[in-house]
């Protein structure tokens, strides 16, 4: 029988009669395109799109995903174009084999920029129709269990790509079938040597280790049915990448190969809850080891319970438990809505639905398409966290991000004007990393806008873009601000205004510096490509004289409103100081602290000094650099920071080194909101018995 014939007969188990035509024909069309072709095996082509199609049916996917898989490679590869295949196919058909499809007539200039280009390209068609990802993935699968043929260099360079990208994505939507194959195969051509060791070493333990793994699970499911519930016990492995990953993490092969899994499969909701009790009873769970995804799915719509147990001989024991459903849909993620039509069973899909169309606004704020897949890279191939918001919706960000990471994924206006922020109903840093269970609420006001600073703590591309965009908006009105503020300064002090400047006068300063308008010539005075003395001179010529002899007074200045006046990091100037300004060509004005090292290079360049001091109306937090010598004390650390938040302030750095054998040195850098704040917190922490000395330290 050929093998269209079988296959045929496999669909017709779960597709109509029609539907399976229209797979013949799909399959016809594809076998007269690849007539001739062959793959290194030297097999004929069409026994790739026939395998990629049965992956799909394995998955119980739809025929028109199984049409597209038979029809994948003839637009790459035979010259065949899309509008034939609509003609021919339908239009569905056709996006989904566009879709997969590489690009093939252009020149990239590097093979990152061609991966790039092409996951660009893929990541639109998926906004479009999510199932051309599920074909790519197929696509991809059987080209893993085919690698063998490859030249050295291609074969590792597919897999760096699979285990880079498509193990991920597989990972994202939920297929961990699919993403464990990728991640093995992938690791096995990577690294053949280290996968061949590993897997020795496994069978070792696993052999040794059997008895006791069928003498569990056997006392589970004995505790099982004394409890009336119906269920299949599993004993699970860890697969070898998994392993592998861990081994990296610097954990011993010996903790990692001691941990016995299984998994309990029920037949409802309320059975998994009565199996984590039997469980419980027959073994004592250990603390702080229990995840409930059945109450908070995962991203990708995951859902079971995870509990570790102290086992036999005391070797713990991980048991996870969920309904036959939920198994599909962790195994298959998202293609399981085809098997699980229902419409409580459209988690999976829907959180998949909102991943792609995240994945397509980044896309339309990224810059290109190596911006992009970095972006991606960062954004949904990290761990993820899950915190909620005041109207208990459930939040997924990377780990590590911050409540303006979650400010920004609840609504760009909310990110671009919070404040602050309440976690778990006590006041926190804005930069304060979240962790999962956590309850957010952001603080907002109308008139605030981003900081710069944000930029270093966020971690999704979302904010970073938002942030990025605002910024670059508001700092056309801040450099015109600035450059306005300085350049009438300058000419207060000649009793002029630029009311009393003729627009001729302008015209001809315009032309003498080579400007457009009055806003261009602000705007780079702002950004320090212009003096105001030497503008003002043009401007006003026959009072140049005093111009050049006067003494300006100070220029007002605060730092949380605007983005072209800058606090050096070299010394840390906070409110109460006093301070110089420098003009830095491109970034503006410069506050250092008048003592500060740097500035006695500075003042030789007299006409970059601007005279300035603080505004009254100052706001913020400012970070300082504190040297404090104590005696060695276990404890001190804890007191340090129950003095410091107590004052109000936040600590955003801690560094210990060992003085000797009695004292320590630490060097914290803290978050103030002025000088005489700062005084309030080192007073109160000399007062600690074991502080010795402690200073501020600046440049």
């Amino acid at each position: 029988m050929l093998a269209i014939d079988v296959f045929a007969e496999e669909l017709s188990h779960y597709l109509d009669a029609d539907k399976v035509d229209k797979v013949r024909h799909a399959y016809e069309r594809a076998r007269c395109a690849h007539e001739g072709q062959t793959r290194s095996s030297g097999d004929p082509y069409i026994t790739h799109p026939l395998a990629v199609a049965r992956i799909l049916s394995g998955m119980r996917m739809d025929h028109h995903s199984i049409m597209a898989a038979m029809l994948h490679d003839v637009i790459e590869d035979t010259g065949v174009s899309k509008e034939e295949l609509t003609e021919e196919f339908g239009e569905t058909v056709a996006l989904l084999v566009d879709g997969v499809s590489k690009l093939t007539h252009i020149e990239f200039a590097s093979q990152e920029e061609k991966q790039a280009k092409n996951f660009e390209k893929m990541a639109l068609a998926m906004a479009k129709d999510i199932r051309v990802i599920i074909v790519k993935l197929a696509d991809r699968l059987h080209n893993m269990r085919t690698l063998g043929p490859l030249k050295p260099i291609k074969r590792r360079r597919v897999a760096r790509e699979t285990l880079d990208i498509y193990a991920r994505i597989a990972g994202r939507l939920g297929m961990q079938d699919l993403r464990i194959e990728f991640e093995d195969r992938g690791f096995e051509a990577l690294y053949p040597l280290r996968a061949r060791r590993l897997r020795a070493a496994v069978a070792m333990v696993r052999n040794k280790q059997q008895e006791l793994v069928n003498d569990t699970k056997e006392s589970l499911e004995n505790q099982l049915q004394r409890w009336g519930i119906e269920a299949t016990v599993i004993g699970r492995e860890k697969h070898l990448y998994s392993i592998y990953k861990k081994l990296q993490g610097k954990r011993k092969f010996r903790d990692i190969t001691d941990v016995f899994a299984f998994r309990v499969i029920t037949d409802d909701v309320e059975s998994c809850y009565k199996a984590l009790g039997a469980a419980h009873m027959l073994y004592k769970p250990i603390p702080d080891r229990f995840k409930d995804y059945i109450a908070i799915p995962k991203a990708n719509g995951y859902q079971s319970i995870h509990t570790v147990l102290h086992g036999v001989e005391n070797i713990p024991i991980e048991v996870q438990i969920r309904t036959k459903e939920m198994d599909a849909i962790a195994g298959s993620g998202i293609a399981a809505h085809w098997l699980y039509k229902s419409e409580k069973n459209h988690t999976s899909k829907s959180r998949a639905r909102r991943w792609v169309n995240n994945l397509l606004e980044l896309q339309q704020n990224a810059g290109n398409s190596l911006e992009f897949i970095e972006h991606v890279r960062n954004d949904f191939f990290s761990d993820e966290l899950f915190v909620f918001s005041p109207k208990g919706k459930i939040i997924e960000l990377p780990a590590g991000a911050t409540a303006v990471d979650f400010a920004y994924s609840i609504h760009t206006e909310i990110g671009n004007s919070c404040v602050s922020c309440r976690i778990n109903n006590r006041l926190a840093s804005l930069s304060q990393p979240l962790e999962s269970g956590e309850l957010v609420h952001i603080i907002t006001r109308e008139d605030a806008r981003p900081r710069a600073i944000w930029l270093n703590t966020v971690k999704t591309s979302k904010a970073r873009i938002a942030i990025h965009n605002s910024l670059k908006s508001n700092q056309l009105n801040d450099t015109l601000d600035l450059g306005k503020r300085m350049l009438m300064r300058t000419l207060a002090h000649i009793d002029v205004s630029l009311d009393d400047i003729s627009p001729e006068r302008f015209a001809e300063t315009y032309e003498q510096l080579k400007c457009k308008n009055l806003d261009q010539l602000l705007s780079e005075i702002g950004l320090g490509k212009r003096m105001t003395n030497s503008v003002a001179k043009l401007l006003v010529p026959e009072r140049s004289k005093d111009i050049s002899t006067h003494v300006e007074s100070p220029l007002t200045i605060d730092p949380t409103d605007g983005t072209m006046i800058t606090l050096a990091r070299c010394c840390h100037p906070i409110p109460g100081d006093s301070i110089i300004g420098v003009i830095v060509p491109g970034k503006g004005l410069i506050i250092h602290l008048d003592t500060c090292k740097n500035s006695i290079d500075i003042r030789k360049q007299a006409e970059k000094i601007n005279e300035v001091s603080w505004s009254p109306q100052v706001r913020g937090e400012f970070p300082v650099d504190l040297s404090i010598l104590v005696e060695s004390n276990r404890g001190i650390f804890a007191e340090l920071a129950s003095r410091i938040t107590v004052m109000g302030a936040t600590i955003d750095k801690i560094q210990y080194k060992e003085q000797d054998s009695n004292r320590n040195h630490i060097r914290i850098t803290i978050g103030v909101k002025n000088r005489v704040h700062l005084a309030d917190i080192m007073r109160r922490i000399r007062g600690l018995r074991t502080v010795e000395k402690i200073t501020r330290e600046r440049n």
